[in-house]
């Protein structure tokens, strides 16, 4: 997948289950969210090394449905850096087999979610200059 190159570092890789469906069959929409969410800040947390928090996602469309067996792979880059905020880009793609038997990678949903950058009693803390500096913002 071409595009794949700015999807930005891969996250998580998971092979969806049957424990994850939703009544239709398909892989429970919640439980992307959750891949999404997890991805994401892994990426803040690079910047954020202590603890995040996540504040807001964006609207998240599913543009295909996940299925069982299918490898789930969670791309994430972050995208902005504020005082305490980091906003990133996450994009989730499905590796399948194809009715003709190849493996097919396939762009399953996007989102944009903001962390805040918190100490471990849940207080905001400011995102240190010099990991702002090194990660080019």
């Amino acid at each position: 997948m071409q595009i794949l190159k700015d999807f930005g570092e891969p996250r998580i890789k998971v092979v969806a289950l049957p424990k994850d469906t939703n009544s239709a069959g398909n892989i429970f929409g919640g439980w992307i969210l959750s891949q999404i969410d997890l991805a994401g800040a892994t990426a803040a947390r690079e910047i954020a090394p202590e603890r995040v928090v996540t504040i807001s996602m964006q609207e998240v469309v599913f543009k295909e449905p996940v299925f069982i067996g299918d490898v789930v792979s969670c791309y994430a880059k972050i995208t902005n850096v504020g005082k305490t905020s980091i906003k990133t880009q996450i994009e989730v793609t499905a590796l399948r087999l194809n009715e003709g038997g190849f493996r097919e990678c396939i762009h399953v949903t996007s989102a944009v979610a903001t962390y805040v950058s918190v100490t471990k009693d849940g207080r905001k803390k400011p995102i240190d200059d010099e990991l702002r500096r090194i990660h080019g913002f």
